[in-house]
């Protein structure tokens, strides 16, 4: 396999390990809303987050990740998930000084440095990217 081909391989393998976290954590505001109301309440310091609000947040985040998945739109959908990302591990910062309590929470930084990859990358990322299949004039 060319150096070509590993790459868009390897993109697509990002781009598909990120979509599935990001699609689970869209998926709980829906399937699980008291659980993402506490986690909007204890890290964005947003009280009160109805079910509804959730699942209009959840439906929203679910097109992009849906978008990203597709490689649709990607300086919009890319960026947009590596926003959503960084805002999500930033907001997290309290967990990284007891690092040895909470150290699921560093996989965070991983999954942030393939968005950033991604976002960076994203005009090489075309295998199965409807992007890469349109020709415009």
């Amino acid at each position: 396999m060319d150096h070509a081909k590993r790459l868009r391989v390897s993109l697509l393998a990002l781009r598909t390990g990120v979509f599935i976290v990001m699609f689970m954590w869209a998926l709980d505001k829906i399937v699980a809303p008291d659980h993402a109301a506490a986690a909007f309440e204890n890290f964005y310091m947003l009280e009160g987050m109805g079910t509804g609000i959730l699942a209009a947040i959840g439906g929203v985040q679910i097109l992009v990740y849906l978008a990203f998945l597709l490689g649709l739109f990607k300086a919009v959908s890319y960026g947009l998930v590596l926003a959503m990302h960084g805002v999500s591990t930033l907001s997290s910062w309290q967990q990284y000084l007891a690092p040895f309590d909470h150290l699921l929470f560093f996989a965070a930084w991983p999954m942030l440095a393939a968005c950033l990859a991604l976002f960076l990358l994203r005009d090489s990322d075309t295998l199965f990217s409807i992007d890469a299949s349109r020709r415009w004039g």
